[in-house]
This record gives C-alpha cells, structure tokens and sequence, in this order.
C-alpha cells in the first residue's frame, strides 16, 4: 500500500510540490547566478531540495542537495558551474525523510550524450510505467517518478531524430501534471502538459537569451524580460538565439490548478494571463460581500491571507491592520511529536499583536482549511492576547477531494471539511462565524481569461481520469 502522504507540520497547508527554471544564453554567459536568483524566487513552491545543472560544451556539472537554496548554494561552488545553458529546480517532499537521491535536476549520460531533466506535478501513471520498465532490466536511483519521464526520454531518444521527437513519443505514455524543463548537448526544452495543470512560462533575458520559469516572479529575479506562458500541451525549443514550437498536443481544454491563484504563487506572478495579486484582492471583496460583519478590524494570515484582508477590507470599509507578526526565521527542523509541541509551533511561526486586537472584534482571513488545526490554534492565540471576537473568512471553498496532479492535499478522511458538517465547523474551531468562498464565486473571480481551470480538491470533478 502507497503509505499516506504527511502535511508539513510548520503550518496545516496545502504544498505545491516544486519550481522549475531553464535559461539558455549565448556562449561565453555563464548562467549558473541567474539560476540561484531564479530559484530564490521560486523557494515557496519547495523547501526541501534544490539543484542546479548547467552544460558547457556538453560537459555536464551540477550542484544539488537537500535544504534551502541560500544552504546549499555560495560565492565557490557556484564559481565552479560554467556553462551557458542551465536547469534549476526547487522540491517540496512528500515524505519527510525522503532521501537526497530524489533532489532534482537529474542526469543521465547514455549513447547519444546527456539529458537533464527537472519536473514539477505528479504522473497518475507511473507506477505502472515504472514496474513495465523494471520488467526489462531498468535500474532505479530514487522514489521519484521524475527517473520513470528520464527512463522513457532516453529510450525514445534513441530512435528518434531529434530530443523534441523523442519527448512526443513520450508525451504519448504518461498521463498527469507535469511542467518540465528538460537541457540536452545543444538545447533547452520546456515541456506543459495537455491539461496546463501546472503553470510554465518565458522569458527574454538581457543577454539576449531566453528563460523559462515556474512563475513570471522567477523571470523577474534573473532579470529577464516575461515573453509568454508555455501553451497546456506546447513543447518549446531553445537553440543557440532560435525559439521554435511544437503544438502537437494543444488544443484540449485547460485545466491550470486554482489554487495556484489562491495559494502556491507569488503575489507578484503572472499566470496564464491572470495577476495573482489583483485575483486575491477579488475574491477578499467577494467573501466581504458574501459574509458582512460587524468589525472592528481586518487582518490576514501572512502570507497569502494578507492580500485576502486588504481586499475585504476595502470592499467592507473595515479597517485592515496588523494582528500577527510571522517569525521567518523559525527553520525547518524543529522536532514536533507531540500535539502540545505541534500546538507550540504555531506560536513560534506566527505571533499575535496585543495592542491590536485587544478589545476588538476581528476578522481573520486565509487562504483554505486543511485539517483545521491551525486555524483554531490561531483563533486561540488571538482570544489569549484579548480579541473580543474572531470572525473566519476564507479565500477558498471547503477542501472535500484529494488532489492528484502535484498538490499536497492528504486523504479525505483527514480533511476537516469532510470529518465536520458546515453547521459544525464554527464550534469545532472556536469562531464566532465561518465564511468560506463559495465554488461558484471562485470561478468568477478575476479569472476572466476563459482559460479552464481545475477545482477538483472542492468539487471532486476530476478533469481527467484518476
């Protein structure tokens, strides 16, 4: 049995599940510093491994390691990546013991040179692909689906004319999410899925090449120039100053994560032609329209609930302060075993502002509920420290499926939506009321690009076969 995925236990949130950057340059640009910033800008969507791989006359040499990128990565060692073609790659674990083997990118050397590969989503198939290639004598690394896509691509190569035809041959075998960036002797690839599940896009940078990103934030920290998202089905090709593409496989009805929107990017991203910051502002007006209140003050949960609040409060007229401070530099590795210990993280990742709150009736907004925890931990933290009422509002419907395409979103049995009738949730976290976005507001909200979205983890309307 596949064993139960865990939370991180610093906050009960959803977790993208990685970030990817390519950049192709002219000969003579090292890339290697560009990647580090890029990667800077993508560390939301992973903390726990990050790489970079970068090619130099088809001479492979990469860095990658378990942690933070700034733990990783310094002034020597990425001295010692030349190079003008690079993949960067930041991974959020699904276990939390995963073994560094599974950090990204990869590499392979096979007969016809080397492929590098990075991946962001989660392949439905890859089991099954994964046992017919152990069948025939396949050697596996690491738990990570990313060596099945690599195992496939090398074979494919092999009979292919060129690296582009080899990743058609395979597009053709996996089903699922995936946003890849994948670099061979003399080109740079970006590769989205049919669906679009994950986001993908280019970039220009002032070297005259060209970037690809997880997000446009990621483009804007390598100082390049956002050109256009990668299309759901495109597969892009960089070569030398040259961008050609291939649409064999676009044309489907798109499918990009919602929750992109609501949580997993930066504020500061373009995605497919919709601003994360203005949509988050949207859907803080709706909940205001949708559950008046009567308040004394507006805060949100840093850090994505803060764009929520200053939306509310401007549609409610209710003032949006400060009522907690979020302590960054808490790090990833403190032990919690017990609930009390778990209970304490909350106060040591987020503390309240007494003489804000003290006397007030509050509203708090954030972006979900997972498993609920969280959510009335802070309800308490706030009473403590003298709120006379907390209101919750929430930029999101009530979690009610698993997700299967790169989020981490636990079995439904965990989810508190599920385990609570919505009469029940209010008592259960301790607020003196609930409001969560509705699913037919969230479709409406400044997603107005007739891109299709999924919403699966709310509806439980898969947009394809799980």
């Amino acid at each position: 049995m596949k064993p139960q995925r865990k939370l991180p236990p610093f906050l009960d949130k959803p977790h993208e599940e990685c970030g990817v950057l390519g950049i192709y340059e002219k000969e003579g640009n090292d890339v290697a510093k560009s990647l580090y910033y890029g990667l800077f800008a993508l560390q939301h969507r992973g903390q726990a491994s990050a790489g970079i791989a970068v090619n130099n006359n088809a001479e492979i040499r990469q860095i990658k390691d378990k942690g933070l990128v700034g733990e990783i990565f310094n002034v020597e060692n990425l001295a010692s990546l030349k190079g003008n073609i690079g993949v960067g790659h930041v991974r959020y674990a699904k276990e939390a013991d995963e073994p560094r083997e599974n950090a990204q990118p990869i590499v392979t050397r096979y007969c016809k040179g080397s492929l590098t590969l990075a991946h962001n989503g989660n392949i439905l198939n890859s089991s099954a692909l994964k046992d017919e290639l152990l069948a025939k004598g396949a050697v596996f690394q690491s738990t990570s689906e990313i060596e099945v896509i690599m195992h496939l691509l090398a074979v494919a190569r092999i009979h292919s004319h060129s690296v582009e035809n080899a990743v058609k041959k395979v597009m053709t075998q996996i089903e699922g999410a995936y946003s890849m960036v994948i670099m061979s002797p003399r080109k740079l690839l970006a590769v989205r899925d049919p669906k679009g599940f994950r986001p993908l896009c280019i970039g220009k940078t002032q070297g005259g090449g060209y970037a690809i990103s997880s997000e446009s934030a990621g483009l804007d920290a390598m100082n390049a120039e956002f050109v256009r998202d990668v299309e759901p089905g495109e597969i892009v090709v960089i070569e030398q100053d040259k961008l050609t593409s291939h649409k064999d496989f676009c044309g489907k009805k798109p499918s990009l994560c919602i929750f992109e929107y609501i949580y997993f990017a930066r504020p500061d991203s373009i995605i497919d032609g919709v601003g994360v910051y203005n949509t988050r502002i949207e859907i803080g007006k709706s909940l205001a329209r949708a559950y008046p209140v009567d308040a004394d003050i507006v805060i949100g949960v840093p850090d994505s609930g803060l764009n929520f609040a200053h939306g509310f409060s401007e549609e409610s007229r209710i003032p949006f302060g400060d009522g907690l401070v979020r302590n960054r530099y808490t790090g990833r590795t403190f032990i919690r075993q017990t609930q009390a210990e778990r209970d304490l993280a909350v106060n040591l990742k987020l503390n309240a502002l007494r003489p804000n709150l003290e006397g007030k009736r509050v509203v708090l907004i954030d972006d979900s509920i997972v498993r609920g925890t969280t959510t009335a931990n802070l309800i308490r933290l706030l009473k403590r420290n003298g709120a006379k009422e907390v209101h919750i509002r929430i930029g999101s419907p009530p979690f009610m499926w698993p997700c299967h395409f790169g989020t981490d979103i636990p079995d439904k049995k965990h989810l508190f939506a599920v385990k609570y009738p919505q009469e029940k949730m209010c008592a259960q976290l301790g607020a003196d009321s609930l409001g969560f976005l509705s699913a037919d507001e969230i479709k409406n909200i400044g997603l107005r690009n007739n891109f299709g979205y999924c919403d699966a983890c709310f509806s439980g309307k898969y947009p394809v076969k799980v």
